[in-house]
């Protein structure tokens, strides 16, 4: 079965926006949105080992 992460989205104070996995140890923040989402994927894909079950993604983005 495959692992759902789901990340917490906030504006960031200095400007962009800041992303944190609810329950594992995976952040990343971006400038814009297209670049957030691409940076989440390789943050995941970082965190977990190359053998290991697919993951899926949601976001909770909050103002």
């Amino acid at each position: 079965m495959a692992k759902e992460i789901i990340f917490l989205i906030e504006d960031a104070p200095e400007g962009g926006y800041v992303a944190q996995a609810l329950g594992y140890s995976i952040f990343t923040e971006a400038d814009t949105w297209e670049e957030l989402k691409q940076l989440v994927r390789d943050a995941v894909q970082c965190h977990f080992d190359e053998g290991e079950e697919q993951t899926l993604m949601e976001t909770l983005f909050e103002r």
